[in-house]
């Protein structure tokens, strides 16, 4: 496919790294609730029947047999990628990723795999209610065997998603329903598919180290501007990849800063956070400062916008958490 720049939005990127594949492999399949004829439920898969035929078709609501489809079909040769409307429902099925799309290759010693890429969602949107709004991705990531992305760019949700498709391990691929159509970036389609992993210095800075993901970055990164203008230089690293979880370039950065904070939209306890913080402390590098998590308290997700935006993390909040781990008088 040549390469060409496109302007698109969220939403446009997934449907033409979806396209893409689609049209390079003819093993691929897209399956899931509405995501043929209506062209999903948020609009991201729309025309991919009309030119694919029977390769996209729609399913009953059972995403265990969403999932258990997939990968039967993965295990005889082809490389289905499969939608879960929203995260939260992927709960019903999760015998299917945990025991045994993590498992095929282990339990047939290496004679089949499980290639399935499965399209999610999740987090929190005004409406949404404890049921719609979960963020999940460090259960995902617990399990041997899963791979697990959050694209916020535009860029990311076309490449990281391609990426996905063409992994010989079973990939969850999480997206953010506030992404899909707010705005439109230029987007560089048709490049070479890279493999999985890998996270990225969305803002550099040298006072202290921001490690984030998914859709609160953009909350990060405005957070970090504001400190900019006090003379606060915050290095934004969107890990990308929670699992493989690029810590390499985490490591790097926290070893120039010497200040870590870790924001997440899921809850604080159990959640990737932690283990960053821990990874940090194994490697032993001397902090000025002790590590801060900023995410989600141990609550359900109200539906009332109100309630929610007093426990989703908010520019505000990812502020007072930098303003608190850099001192006055302690930059550089």
């Amino acid at each position: 496919m040549p390469e060409s720049t496109l302007h698109l939005s969220y939403a446009e990127a997934v449907n033409a790294a979806l396209h893409r594949a689609l049209a390079e492999d003819r093993t691929t399949l897209l399956f899931g609730e509405d995501v043929a004829v209506p062209g999903g439920v948020f609009g991201v898969t729309k025309g991919l029947r009309q030119r694919f035929g029977e390769r996209v078709f729609d399913t009953p609501i059972s995403e265990s047999a969403i999932l258990g489809g997939a990968i039967g079909a993965a295990m005889f040769g082809a490389r289905p990628i499969a939608e879960i409307m929203w995260a939260d429902f992927s709960l019903v099925a999760l015998d299917q990723l945990v025991n045994q799309a993590a498992n095929v290759r282990y339990v047939s010693r290496g004679r089949v795999g499980a290639p399935i890429t499965v399209r999610t969602q999740q987090g929190h949107a005004p409406g949404a209610c404890a049921q719609h709004s979960q963020s999940l991705e460090a259960l995902f990531a617990h399990v041997p065997g899963l791979r697990v992305c959050m694209p916020a760019t535009h860029q990311d949700a076309y490449d990281l998603l391609l990426s996905s498709i063409w992994c010989d391990d079973p990939v969850v691929v999480i997206e953010n329903r506030t992404l899909y159509h707010a705005g439109r970036q230029d987007v560089l389609i048709g490049g070479e598919v890279r493999p999985i992993g890998g996270a990225r210095i969305r803002r550099p800075g040298a006072d202290v180290t921001v490690v984030t993901w998914g859709a609160m970055q953009h909350r990060v990164l405005e957070a970090a501007d504001r400190l900019a203008a006090r003379g606060v230089e915050a290095e934004v690293v969107d890990a990308r990849w929670i699992r493989p979880l690029d810590l390499d370039t985490v490591l790097g950065s926290v070893k120039r800063t010497r200040r870590l904070v870790v924001v997440h939209e899921a809850h604080v306890t159990g959640g990737v956070g932690g283990e960053i913080v821990a990874a940090v402390a194994e490697a032993g590098i001397p902090l000025r400062r002790p590590p801060i998590r900023v995410g989600a308290p141990p609550t359900r997700i109200p539906a009332a916008p109100a309630l929610a935006q007093a426990v989703i993390p908010s520019a505000d909040t990812i502020a007072e958490a930098l303003t608190l781990a850099v001192s006055p008088g302690e930059t550089r």
